[in-house]
């Protein structure tokens, strides 16, 4: 699986950590995130893993800023894109099982980094349900071909 990252400054220690899990796991990455302390805007690294998704050069994303909130904000505003802020394994399952979440958004502060990284496995090995999951989604999908040229007014 090929997965982007991106995280602002508060995230460099969990992404380090993750890109570690990730080439054990055996994944391609793609780091987009920020590599230093110096303070960072979050959607200046949310758009371009976003933009990976939505355009299939990444199966999946994930998002490391201090509450996750930002980075889920900012890439739910791209086509395709369905990101879940996790805090816990049953958002980390649920978010994939139920709404085939292809993005998942972290909190660097709030979250220990073991804790993260077994949500990050949970995440990454669950499967979509679709079933009746699957037709809610086919709603957003529609949504969003019926709104990309004209926001709301």
């Amino acid at each position: 699986m090929k997965i982007a990252v991106g995280n602002d400054h508060r995230g460099v220690a969990v992404k380090v950590r993750l890109l570690g899990l990730f080439a054990e796991l055996g994944h391609e990455v793609a780091d987009l995130g920020a590599a230093g302390p110096a303070s960072v805007d979050y959607p200046d690294y949310a758009i371009p893993v976003a933009e990976a998704v939505s355009a299939a050069r990444a199966d999946r994303g994930v998002l490391i800023c201090a509450t996750g909130h930002g980075m889920c904000i900012t890439a739910n505003k791209v086509a395709g894109v369905r990101a879940a802020n996790c805090r816990d394994m049953v958002d980390a399952e649920l978010s994939r099982r139920h709404n085939d979440a292809n993005v998942m958004c972290l909190s660097a502060d709030l979250i220990g980094e073991d804790q993260i990284e077994k949500m990050v496995r949970t995440w990454l090995a669950t499967e979509f349900e679709g079933g009746r999951h699957a037709r809610r989604l086919e709603k957003l999908t529609a949504y969003e071909k019926d709104h990309a040229a004209a926001p709301p007014g």
